[in-house]
């Protein structure tokens, strides 16, 4: 399959929840339509303040319409909601990305899947094993290094994470490399501990990229809800994040949390896993998302 279909087939339990309740709703007063969707889209956690404003934009659209009329309207709104494109900026080589976020939403795998890719793009790759709370996950991301024909550079379990970037860093200028890709720890984002030591990173980078892109991405689970959103905040907070990699979109029917995050914190997802495949993750294209996510007036 190609990026779209395999989208489309990733956000199934997403699209099917919001087509049970939105198609029925197509055809009946504006009320009664408004009401039903605003029920849709809280189910599949686009989140209060993009809800509110998705129906504020609504309401203010002619009341008369039929079912592809509506489909129509909404599609514009969630499209406007997203905004364009935000492709990862990884050029003048040396960039660097971070990726963060809590354990188990998929930060390690992310980091490997898109070092695959990468590679695959011609682009000279090293992995930092920064996660060094996790000797697994040390251990994951030396897998994905020799998968992907990356080059890793890994310290022990316990080691200042900050230190395992510098070297990264030091070992990417010296063997002229395009991109550092850093896998960060995930402990919870509640412990004050663990955003102090993603600050001390970002930190670090900066100063070792002065001028290079730096990417800080955070890896949301579609399938933790609302409990995402507070996640983002957290980690933008703590490092201000440049884009939102949204994974394991289809395992859940609450990929509505790219609205949500978007609207509430003006940061654009850029990457989404749909699978565990290496090729099951990709750019985040807007118009592809809204169209695999929103059901045909015929049901499709």
């Amino acid at each position: 399959m190609g990026w779209a279909e395999r989208l489309r087939a990733g956000l199934a339990r997403t699209r099917d929840a919001l087509r049970s309740r939105v198609l029925p709703a197509l055809g009946r007063p504006p009320a009664e339509f408004l009401s039903d969707l605003e029920a849709a889209l809280l189910q599949a956690d686009v989140g209060v303040a993009a809800t509110s404003r998705i129906l504020e934009e609504l309401a203010r659209r002619p009341a008369a319409g039929d079912a592809e009329e509506r489909l129509r309207a909404l599609r514009e709104i969630l499209l406007d909601l997203l905004g364009p494109p935000a492709p990862l900026v990884l050029d003048p080589p040396p960039a660097a990305v971070l990726v963060l976020g809590v354990n188990g939403s998929g930060k390690t795998a992310t980091a490997g899947k898109l070092a695959a890719r990468l590679r695959q793009e011609g682009r000279r790759v090293i992995l930092a094993a920064a996660d060094t709370f996790r000797a697994a996950a040390i251990e994951q991301l030396g897998v994905w290094a020799a998968r992907s024909g990356a080059d890793l550079v890994r310290h022990g379990p316990g080691a200042d994470p900050a230190a395992v970037v510098y070297d990264a860093l030091a070992a990417a200028r010296a063997r002229r490399m395009d991109v550092v890709i850093a896998d960060t720890a995930g402990r919870l984002h509640t412990r004050t501990p663990l955003m102090a030591e993603l600050a001390k990173i970002a930190r670090v980078v900066d100063r070792a990229l002065p001028v290079g892109p730096v990417e800080r991405l955070l890896v949301l689970d579609a399938t933790t809800g609302q409990n995402a959103l507070a996640q983002a905040r957290a980690f933008h907070d703590a490092v201000r994040l440049t884009g939102i990699v949204l994974a394991k979109v289809d395992v859940s029917p609450r990929a509505g949390a790219a609205l949500a995050v978007a609207a509430d914190l003006g940061v654009p997802v850029k990457l989404v896993g749909v699978g565990e495949d290496v090729a099951d993750l990709g750019p985040f294209d807007p118009v592809a998302f809204v169209d695999a996510l929103l059901p045909s007036a015929d049901g499709g």
